[in-house]
């Protein structure tokens, strides 16, 4: 089974996880460099936090963030597939006008707004089901769009209780034939049941990864690129036999 792995980068001071926070062109360089040593597929860029109880940024602070990242992403690391993490239509039409081909990773659960510059530009959508997976049956015009990714959603839900409820039924997901993303990584769902905090719940993390994969998962979402490659590769050896690897 290959599972990719997307690496979460954040051109933002206030993110909710401090490791994730690039602050400056050599953080960003180092954290492309090591992630895609460590296995990383995809990296994923986002210049507004949307941690809860957060004030977003401007739109135009937000390009000011992302548009410079792009540039330099684009420019040294070229054949790596890069991933838009906003919610902003004009933010995403922007940039794809300016750099052409890039994943828009959208938490908010979609607008018509952002459908169109999606389908304008032919752009692979990570659609946030927001703990909904019966959506894609209720929009099937979305659900056909070409290079659709759905995300259940995690930690944009409403409470832990519901995190866990939605993934106990993800795998309801795999119906719909689409490649299925998972974003737990040091979420609040991990962390609050077992009084811990972002910064100490990489173990509880790859707990749980390891569930999504058993229950769909193609895309995991991280913060923590070396621990997770070697999750996807332990949960290969339980689902394939030990002697097809010797």
């Amino acid at each position: 089974m290959h599972v990719q792995i997307m690496a979460i980068g954040n051109v933002t001071p206030d993110s909710f996880y401090a490791s994730s926070r690039l602050q400056d062109t050599d953080q960003l360089m180092a954290w492309a460099q090591q992630s895609l040593a460590d296995g990383a597929d995809l990296l994923d860029i986002g210049g507004c936090s949307t941690r809860p109880g957060s004030t977003p940024a401007s739109e135009e602070e937000e390009w000011a963030r992302v548009e410079p990242a792009l540039a330099m992403l684009r420019e040294t690391q070229p054949q790596v597939p890069l991933s838009l993490d906003t919610f902003r239509p004009e933010i995403a039409r922007r940039a794809l006008e300016r750099f052409g081909q890039l994943i828009i990773n959208d938490i908010s659960g979609g607008c018509e707004a952002m459908y169109e510059v999606v389908r304008t530009y032919g752009a692979p959508y990570i659609w946030t089901l927001r703990g909904n997976p019966d959506l894609p049956k209720k929009m099937p015009h979305i659900c056909d769009m070409e290079g659709l990714i759905l995300d259940p959603g995690f930690g944009f839900i409403g409470s832990t209780e519901a995190d866990y409820a939605c993934m106990r039924e993800m795998e309801q997901l795999k119906a719909y034939g689409k490649p299925i993303l998972v974003g737990v990584s040091r979420k609040s769902m991990v962390w609050r049941p077992l009084g811990l905090t972002p910064d100490t719940c990489l173990t509880p993390t790859q707990a749980l990864q390891l569930y999504a994969i058993e229950h769909g998962a193609t895309i995991l979402r991280t913060h923590d690129v070396k621990e997770t490659k070697q999750t996807i590769e332990l949960c290969n050896c339980l689902l394939s036999p030990l002697d097809s690897k010797m």
